[in-house]
């Protein structure tokens, strides 16, 4: 019991902090099962239970930011229903109601992508590959922090139709793992020229109906193969990703408006570099990392 409590703290720090740190938590999780030999089925229902804390982690973050959406929202539903519901131009919809629709435009440009999700997941198995994708996530970082302060100037109300599909496409990038949905899609805003508070917030609120509809199918698949759960270690995890990802949020929120973002990308860079080279090792001796270093 103690060592699957420990094991769920462990999990939980590492996805809390890397959810929303730019350094890919799908990326990170891939690797720890890698070198651990956690089973696939229980690592895929730990990662639901700890996908569901991060969740929790973005509505205590950002609820002042997302009440407003959720009010809007529920008056686009009351127009539908009473037939009063129009597309407004960009210059007369509300900022919140324009950061809705972008939002969805978002999101609808993963769907093409997600069937092929476990083709991307099994790319990264490969610690070469997985490598590589860490230091695809080192360079848009680096990139985006070479994006002028004084291009950054677009606000929620301001984003964009062809805004929303260039960060959907950086998000759709972000299924292999290794690649960091939030850095990937912060680097898309800064790319469009969001504001960096813009950029993280419309990062992590896009964050929140892909992170529902990823546990909901892993979950499923979870039940599927009819495991046995222990309810502690579970709760402990849930609760220790949501307190750990809210700091994330909080640090990452810092860092950006700081000018520091790039400290992920030297991180992201030396991970890489490291990966690929375990992986090389791996490869020429034909035994895992952790066996080869005994």
């Amino acid at each position: 019991m103690l060592n699957d409590i420990i094991n769920a703290i462990v999990q939980a720090v590492i996805q809390g902090l890397t959810e929303f740190l730019p350094v890919s938590s799908s990326g990170h999780l891939t690797l720890y099962s890698h070198l651990t030999g956690a089973s696939t089925d229980e690592a895929t229902f730990m990662l639901v239970i700890l996908h569901l804390g991060t969740l929790v982690a973005v509505f205590i973050a950002f609820w002042d930011a997302i009440l407003p959406l959720i009010k809007e929202l529920w008056c686009i539903i009351k127009e539908i229903f009473t037939g009063k519901f129009t597309l407004k131009d960009s210059d007369t919809r509300s900022p919140q109601r324009n950061m809705i629709y972008m939002l969805i435009v978002s999101l609808v440009l993963l769907v093409p992508f997600y069937p092929l999700k476990d083709v991307f997941e099994k790319a990264g198995e490969n610690l070469i590959i997985l490598g590589c994708l860490f230091l695809y996530t080192s360079f848009i970082l680096f990139s985006s922090d070479r994006v002028p302060h004084k291009k950054l100037v677009k606000g929620e109300g301001e984003i964009t139709l062809k805004d929303a599909l260039i960060i959907g496409l950086f998000q759709a990038g972000a299924l292999f793992p290794g690649v960091s949905r939030s850095g990937s899609t912060i680097c898309g805003g800064l790319f469009r020229g969001l504001k960096r508070e813009t950029a993280v917030q419309y990062s992590f609120i896009l964050g929140i109906p892909t992170i529902l509809a990823g546990c909901l199918v892993e979950l499923k698949d979870a039940m599927d193969v009819g495991l046995e759960i222990d309810i502690v270690p579970v709760m402990v995890g849930f609760i220790v990703s949501a307190i750990v990802g809210v700091l994330a949020i909080k640090l990452v929120d810092m860092l950006i408006n700081s000018n520091k973002f790039k400290v992920f990308a030297v991180y992201t860079l030396v991970l890489g570099l490291s990966v690929i080279t375990c992986g090389i090792i791996e490869y020429i001796t034909g035994v895992g990392i952790l066996e080869y270093l005994k």
